[in-house]
């Protein structure tokens, strides 16, 4: 059997072994040879083997059988993939909203009154709304004034997104490059560098004369091209084929790279960026991509040692 599907549970429910034959009967019913189910953690996922059948055929059916069939079917997250590559050498991972649950630009416009403001402008954005780099450079115009200082203020909203850190650290431990590549600025990705453990980061800059904010972006901005040229530079930096990398992002910015890495997720994501990516975390955490990697929950750590 040459491929895997994996069903995966977020933590408010519990993964039931007949929902997973329901899976496996559907894989049969469209002639695949299908394996005994391996669990990876009791009750939240579990591995389904098969064969004769293409992985995004193989996901289609159990999205459509466990919808009929049961009502925890839509809750689930569910990844069909090639067995020999699933495993993944390079990681590529947006910040905001996605390793961390902030939007740290909007954060900052509260310090001025326009967080709301703001916070629409970035919407729209992830969404591929409006230009992105237009959208940089609008946002951080509000901005223009604040002292330096408030940054550090702002960075004690950050909180980590769930699994991010055994994310991190699990890849880490098995030989992994994990890279931060974000639309955000440096001021912030260089601390979640830090906080959990990634071996680089790359973000925009904030121009700050005298300590206070000048109102612009250091150009160039990095953008959607950038992040898809991080991912192909470090892969070949680190000499990882592309089927052996994996991206995750939220946003439109972050697609280009979701389409051209090996897998790349959506992770709960904006619509047109759900829409079109090949794989979605759309319930459960960020430990879903290490079960999207075979990885059991007794191999999970918790830091980066």
């Amino acid at each position: 059997m040459n491929a895997v599907a994996t069903l995966i549970a977020p933590p408010s429910v519990t993964l039931d072994e007949s929902v997973v034959l329901s899976a496996r009967s559907a894989l049969v019913a469209l002639g695949a040879d299908a394996g005994a189910p391996d669990w990876l953690a009791p009750g939240t996922a579990c591995d389904l083997p098969f064969g004769n059948l293409a992985p995004e055929q193989a996901e289609a059916a159990i999205r459509h059988a466990l919808a009929n069939a049961t009502p925890t079917g839509p809750t689930l997250d569910i990844f069909a993939q090639p067995f020999a590559t699933r495993r993944k050498r390079l990681l590529i991972a947006d910040m905001e909203s996605t390793i961390i649950e902030q939007e740290m630009l909007d954060e900052l416009g509260d310090y001025v009154g326009l967080k709301d403001h703001i916070a629409d402008i970035t919407n729209r954005a992830m969404n591929g709304e409006i230009d992105f780099k237009e959208a940089v450079r609008k946002r951080v115009a509000l901005l223009k004034g604040l002292k330096e200082s408030v940054i550090d203020e702002v960075w004690q909203r950050a909180t980590l997104m769930p699994g991010a850190a055994q994310l991190i650290a699990t890849m880490r431990a098995n030989g992994a490059a994990c890279v931060l590549v974000s639309g955000g600025f440096r001021c912030f990705t260089r601390k979640v560098r830090d906080w959990v453990g990634f071996n680089d980061d790359r973000g925009n800059g904030l121009e700050i004369v005298d300590g206070v904010m000048t109102g612009r972006v250091e150009e160039p901005i990095l953008d959607k091209d950038s992040k898809l040229e991080a991912l192909l530079a470090y892969a070949g930096e680190h000499r990882v084929p592309m089927v052996e990398t994996m991206a995750v992002g939220d946003g439109a910015n972050d697609l280009p790279m979701l389409l051209a890495a090996g897998l790349g997720v959506a992770y709960h994501a904006k619509p047109a960026v759900a829409a079109e990516a090949r794989a979605r975390v759309d319930h459960g955490d960020l430990t879903a991509l290490l079960y999207a990697q075979g990885y059991r929950i007794d191999e999970f750590k918790d830091h980066v040692s």
